[in-house]
This record gives C-alpha cells, structure tokens and sequence, in this order.
C-alpha cells in the first residue's frame, strides 16, 4: 500500500508542475476533441538531424499490437533502430513530464490524447502535420496548423465478465454501471486505478461528464464498496475476469474480445448508459534537435498501412476507410456507443479527479511492483 501511495504521490506531483489552464476551442466526437497550445511552424525553433537511424519511441499501446503493427514500418525503414518504451498510460505521461527539461523520447505514439492535451499546454510538443493528415477526421487531431498532436483510434469503456463464474454465483451479467452497484457484485470486480491506466481515467472522467460531479461521485462510492481492487493496468481487469480470478473486470473493448477470442468464457459488455472514451494519439517530442527520422515515424503511423492493422483491432478510426468492417465483437454502430465528452475538458480536470479519486479510494489500489 505505501508503493501504491508513492506512485500516487509522484503522479500528482508531476501533474499538478504541468497542468495550466484549458481554453475551449472547436466540438469534435461525440463532444470535444480539440488541440490547444502555442502555434507556429514545425521545427521553427528546432534544428533538424537528417543522418540518425535511432529513435526513442514512448507508448502506451498494447504489448500485443505493438509487434503487428511496427512489421510495415520496419519493411519500409529497415536501417532505423526503434527503442519502444512502453508503459501504461499514466505511467508513460508521469516519464515524460519528469522528463521535460531533458526529453529522452523522440515520438509519442498511441498515447491518450488527454494526456498529450496536458503536455501541449506547457509547450512540450513540437508542431509537425504528417503527411496524410489532411485524411485524418477533424475530432482527431489538433486544430492548429501544424498540428501538434494526431489521433490513430478511439478506445472505450467496457465490462469483461466471466459467464461460468457467474453462473456458478447464480448471478447475471452486469448490463450497466447502475447494475455494478448492486450488493451482489460486492468484492466480485476489478477496475484500473484512474492515475496509472488511461482506461481508467476515462471511466473515471467519463463518468463524471456523464452525470456531473456530484452524482458521479456518489455512484463512486458505491461502486468502492463493491470493488476487490484496483490494478495498475487497463488490461489486467479484462484478463483477471478472463481465468475468473475477479469474474467482473472494467477494462476496454478490445482487451475483452481478445480474452474472448483465446478461449476465455467472458461476455464483452458495453455500459447501457455509454462508454466513457479517449483516442489514442501520436505527437512529436520539442527538443534542440528534432530527428527527421522522427517525422518519417509520424507520417508513417497515420499511413494507410497502419490504419488498416489499426482497424483489426479498433472499430473508431481516425481515417475514415470505405467499405472497412468493424471488427468482431464491437458494437454496429460504435459511436453511439461512446457518451458526450470533452477531451480538453477531461485534461483541464486531470489534477482534480486523480486528487479526488486518490483521497476516496486509493486504499483498494494494488501495490506497485
């Protein structure tokens, strides 16, 4: 428990240095999505190196896309050494934070833009609009130009739940939060904590846009009261009610269909009052020196060839492609699946849920390994 209170003590710490004020600017999916920030030209301030073959990429993707993803990447720059770091959401923006006066990464790929909203505020992301931009859909990039910031996908709020488990407990399936708080689910489910995993922050955030705060923190509480614990992981939900372990787990939509598809008797439910959601971005780091072989990363993460390995995995692309098929075990209509929900918004109230939710419920928190 007092790991778990010291990541939390640095999370915030490293938060409350960087968060500044949001201003609101242009509607996006399903609410806000929008960019915010200095403009100006890319690398107007920064020098261009054309001759490294080495960079340093921070993600929070899943260990299991990432190989897939990077084969046509690595096809067409096959002399370019990747160093992948990757972590969980809120781990990943902490580092880079922690590392702001001195960035060791190059790229950011396939982080929430939350989080990449959060260090654009406070003049951390150089602006660079890949090539193909113009293809990416308006909710899922910044709105200035260059863009400092470009979505690839959206990911959301779903329940895992074991059928066998709850089978033998005699108990249905969970259909909605309203359904969570049940005294029967008491000590039967497990969610992330809102300051390591980006799936649960948006669950957290989510909520709150959904209901306002005062009701959302009053479900909260209820739902604390049938909570086992709270894991450092958006994954790790999905794949505790996958070996049954906590048979209810609150994770995302494809970590669930993923434990469904390996063998796993688990049931993908998307809440009935809608999922809280975020997109999955990518942005280049502002450093003296900025690696052309950077760019080239960029331009080639919003390619057609990576949206359509994207696109197996996510039924929310950020390029609309004709005739793609949403992935099994999606909703048919994903978006009106997702709640109303402002992305600037969320990051501007970043500091204030993770303090409020850390002060309610971090006694449940896993320690930190």
């Amino acid at each position: 428990m007092k790991k778990s209170l010291s990541l939390m003590m640095i999370l915030m710490l490293a938060f409350s240095m960087l968060l500044a004020a949001c201003g609101k600017t242009e509607s996006g999916l399903k609410g806000e999505a929008a960019g915010a920030g200095n403009t100006g030209s890319a690398g107007a301030d920064a020098g261009i190196d054309t001759k490294s073959k080495e960079l340093t990429v921070y993600t929070a993707l899943e260990d299991d896309q990432i190989k897939k993803y990077l084969e046509t990447y690595k096809a067409k720059y096959p002399d370019v050494k990747l160093n992948i770091v990757r972590d969980s959401t809120g781990i990943i923006t902490a580092k880079l934070i922690a590392e702001k006066d001195n960035p060791q990464a190059d790229v950011v790929w396939g982080l929430a833009a939350t989080s990449l909203l959060v260090l654009d505020q406070n003049g951390m992301l150089e602006g660079y609009s890949p090539k193909g931009v113009d293809r990416v859909q308006p909710d899922f990039k910044d709105k200035n130009s260059p863009t400092r910031w470009v979505g690839i996908d959206a990911w959301e709020t779903a329940f895992i739940v074991n059928k066998k488990e709850m089978e033998k407990r005699g108990l249905s399936v969970p259909q909605s939060y309203a359904d969570l708080i049940k005294p029967e689910y008491k000590g039967l489910i497990t969610m992330p904590n809102p300051a390591s995993s980006g799936t649960g922050f948006l669950t957290v955030s989510g909520l709150v846009q959904l209901e306002g705060k005062d009701k959302a923190w009053a479900y909260m509480d209820k739902l604390h009261d049938n909570i086992a614990m709270y894991v450092h992981s958006g994954s790790k939900p999905a794949k505790m009610a996958g070996t049954g372990e906590y048979p209810i787990g609150i994770s995302f939509g494809y970590r669930g269909i993923q434990e469904k598809k390996t063998g796993a008797p688990v049931e993908v439910v998307f809440p009935k009052e809608g999922s809280g959601w975020d997109v999955e971005a990518n942005a280049l780091l502002k450093k003296k020196t900025v690696k052309q072989a950077a760019k080239d990363f960029l331009d080639w993460a919003i390619s057609d060839d990576a949206m359509k390995e994207y696109g197996k995995n996510f039924a929310i692309l950020a390029v609309k492609s004709e005739g793609s098929q949403i992935p099994e075990g999606y909703e048919q209509d994903p978006i009106k699946q997702l709640i109303k929900n402002d992305l600037n918004e969320a990051a501007k109230n970043r500091e204030s849920v993770l303090n409020e939710w850390s002060k309610r419920y971090d006694n449940k928190s896993e320690a930190k390994k």
